[in-house]
This record gives C-alpha cells, structure tokens and sequence, in this order.
C-alpha cells in the first residue's frame, strides 16, 4: 500500500502525519515543552512502596511519581525466582528504570526496569539473553530463519539478548552488524552516564519525533517523507547516511508555497478527528465517546438508504463503519477498553464478515489490538494498546463552561435555581437589596417570562432584587451580592 509522510516543523512543535493512500491515517505531535518521554532512560529513587499493590511509586524528575509493577521489574520477571516487591526495593533506593507508558490523565508515567534499547532492525535487550522475533512476523518458518542467522552474526561470547524487528526481513548482514554496533555504543554510554548521574535525573534520551519516525515507521511501502524545515531535513539526511541508509533517498524537502498541512487536507483532517460525529461516504456516521474508564463508538445508518433491503443497508453500513473505525482509532490514538456498537445484525455471516473487516483494517495498526466476537447484546469489545495519550487530550482541554460533561443547564434551570438561592440568602442574611449576576440569556429570562415569579420572591422576603447582565459569566454560573 502507497505511504506517504510528512513531517511539519516549527519552533513550538513538530507534528508527523502518515498518509496512506493519500488519506490520513495517523498523527504524532511533540512539543518543545513536554518532549516524549517513552524510552527514555532515569536514574530513579524509590518514594514509596505498596505491598498490597505489588507496585512502587519512583520519583524520576517529573511532576509526578512514575509508577513501577512488580511484573516490571526484572528480578521477579523469571519463572523459578519470584520475589514480593518489598524483598526486592526500599524507599529511598536508587534505581535504574525506563519509561514504557506516558503520563496519561492523572496517572504518572509506568516504569520497567527490564531496559530495552531500540533499534532500526533491532531492539537490545542488554539484561537478557532472549533471541526473540516481532509478533508481527507471523509465519514460524521465517521466524526460525531470521533467529538463526542472527545468531550466526553475534559473537559467541555475546552479552544480552535481542528482539528481530519487521524491518529486519530485508535488511542485509551488513546493516544488521551495523545496528548491533550502535545499540552496543548506546548501551555502553548508558552504563557511563548512570555510574555519575544524581537520583531523579534523566540518563539517555530517545530520539526525537523525525528520527523516531525515520527508524520505526519508514518501510518498504514507503514512497516519500517530505520535510517543511531545510534544518530537519538536513538533520535527518545525516542520521539517515548512518543508520537507516534506504530512507535517505526517499527524504524530500517540500518548498511549496502552501503550508505542508494544508497542501494534503491535514489541518481539516485534524478538525474532524475533534468532533465527536464522524460522517460516513454511505450517509451513515459514528458517534465517539471518550471517558477516562474506556471509549465507545456507536454505529449509526443515518441517511444511507441505498441497500436492496433493510438486511442489506445494515449490514454495508456496518462494513463501512468497521473500515472507519479502524482509522478513527489511530487517527485519535484512542486505546485502553474500546466498545463498539454495531447495528443489530441477524446473520452470522454478517456478523463474521463485519469482524473479518475490522480485523483486516487493524492489522495495519502499529499498536497492539485485541478484537473479542460479538457480544450477547451485540457490542464487540476490543483493546488498543495505550502508550501516550489521546489526540484530543493532548490538544483539548474540558470545556470551562460544563466541565467536559458536554451539556449545559437550560437558562430556565439556572433561573430556579437562582430563585432557590435568593430564598435562602434571605433568611439567613439581613440586606437592604439583593442584586443577581448572572449572562444575558438568563437575566433576559428572569426580565421576561421569569419575572412574575421574581416579584412574587421579593415580595415574599420583603427586599428588592435587582438584575445585571454580565457577558463574563458563562450560563450555569451566577452571583448573589448583598447591598
């Protein structure tokens, strides 16, 4: 399949979006102020441990204490050795870690203490002597092949263990001997570094967004990756000539008077990827919505009514949807627990075809999936892996005026409930006048269809109340002053 990316760089952040087939399938963003922390390396100290958790709490450096799971640590990952987390750390404890999770929401970045160092071709995993192969690479024949003739280019005294990425399939002996020596360096001045860094101070660092991309997303199916910034470019040539040779020749560096974004429909593509309703080619749409605990999608025929029969629109509305939704997915990068709810299909043939279709458009996701079957009420649960956060958390904030509910009190609702308060300052203060703060849109109704039921209030608590519109104040926010 045709891939394009491109890569968008200014001073405040740099922003990836990889194309295929002309159509925005992902988006990376990294700004200057909070850079990615996945992969990065810290010297870390202990603050806290949980027993009844079997986890830790780690300062790092950051605003707030990473977290480590037993399950993470690699003295209690083997099979014969298992040991609580309090046999293996106490508070106050140095310890090496490197970030696997990014802060998410409220909870802090997730720690392993099972380094791993990736890459072009190859992940070192320096404490291991694993010889594993990507999951992505399916067939057991290849796998064995590839496991073999790595090992026939390690030296028998070699120190730790190594992951067969999918770019190694057509790499050649050259350029996996050249991978080995670098991840070999980096280790090596990893092991300096953390001998004189302080506690909660960072010791490596990961490659930033561009030559992340350059060595993890770059494949044979990629056509071009053109550059808005002669300085990115000429940055990214240079790492390219040393460790991934074969993008070198598909760097463009795009001159085009059009911003980047603009030229190939990105910045819209943004926008929608915002909304909450997705529209569909068919006239059918998808409702997204995102909470902290998971994310469902609802899957709606609107006015797509051109199946042979109601069976039929059904089932290709659900077809397109299964598509869309695959996209939408890494689009957003929504991940964790994800529902969807299909319109009810009365086939299993349908059923299964609907799922042989997501599956399909998902095997193209870089992040890890787990799809289930229907449901006995019809919904299909499935996960994404979640690593950094979502497009919409990262550029959106909740709405200041319903705190991220999406809905508002009616202007009528905020009107009693102003009437509620005005009852009861008066009876537990004494004032010459009450005086309501509050919009436009409910001073207008307490002046007009309200205003019966304010007189009938003032002449029950025997004081004036007086009104003042204020464009400051959002609909559910009021105030009472006393005069």
């Amino acid at each position: 399949m045709s891939e394009e990316i491109l890569i968008n760089v200014t001073p405040q952040e740099t922003r990836v979006a990889i194309m295929e087939q002309g159509v925005v399938q992902e988006l990376h963003i990294e700004r200057n102020g909070s850079l990615g922390l996945v992969g990065n390396i810290y010297k870390g100290a202990v603050c806290r441990v949980l027993p009844g958790m079997q986890s830790a709490f780690v300062e790092i450096g950051l605003q707030r204490a990473a977290f480590l799971h037993v399950a993470d640590m690699l003295e209690c990952s083997g099979d014969h050795s298992e040991k609580t987390i309090q046999e293996v750390l106490q508070e106050g404890q140095p310890l090496i870690v490197q970030v696997i999770k990014e802060p998410i929401g409220t909870k802090g970045a997730r720690l392993t203490t099972q380094i791993s160092i990736a890459g072009r071709f190859l992940v070192y995993l320096p404490q291991q002597e694993h010889i594993g192969v990507s999951q992505r690479i399916e067939d057991e024949a290849e796998r064995e092949l590839l496991r073999d003739r790595l090992l026939k280019l390690l030296p028998e005294d070699r120190e730790g263990g190594y992951i067969i990425r999918t770019m190694s399939e057509t790499a050649s002996d050259e350029e996996l001997l050249a991978d080995i020596d670098y991840l070999q360096k980096v280790w090596r001045n990893i092991q300096e570094s953390s001998k004189m860094a302080a506690n909660r101070s960072l010791v490596f660092q990961d490659l930033n967004l561009p030559m992340r991309v350059l060595r993890d997303v770059v494949s044979a199916d990629t056509d071009r990756i053109l550059v808005d910034s002669r300085e990115t470019y000429e940055k990214l040539v240079e790492f390219g000539e040393q460790y991934a040779q074969r993008a070198v020749q598909r760097l463009e560096h795009y001159q085009g008077v059009r911003p980047l974004f603009d030229m190939y429909n990105v910045e819209n593509e943004i926008r929608k990827a915002m909304a909450r309703k997705v529209e569909m080619k068919s006239g059918g749409y998808l409702i997204f919505d995102q909470t902290e605990a998971l994310t469902t999608v609802d899957v709606n025929t609107g006015s797509f009514v051109n199946g042979k029969s109601l069976s039929d629109t059904i089932f290709k509305t659900n077809l397109e949807a299964a598509q869309c939704i695959a996209r939408q997915l890494r689009l957003r990068n929504l991940g964790g627990i994800i529902i969807i709810d299909f319109i009810d299909m009365d086939e299993d043939e349908q059923r299964a075809a609907v799922l042989d279709e997501l599956n399909s458009k998902l095997a193209r996701d870089r992040a890890r999936t787990w799809v289930s079957g229907f449901s006995v009420l019809g919904l299909v649960e499935m996960t994404r892996k979640r690593t950094r956060e979502s497009l919409a958390h990262m550029l959106c904030e909740p709405c200041a005026a319903c705190q991220g509910r999406g809905e508002l009190k009616t202007a009528q609702t905020v009107c009693y409930e102003i009437l509620r308060e005005l009852l009861r300052h008066a009876r537990q203060f004494s004032a010459r006048e009450f005086r309501v703060i509050a919009s436009p849109k409910v001073i207008d109704l307490l002046m007009d269809e309200e205003s019966q039921s304010l007189a009938n209030l003032s002449d029950f608590i025997g004081k004036p109340v007086s009104l003042q519109a204020d464009l400051q104040y959002a609909q559910e926010s009021f105030e009472i002053v006393l005069l």
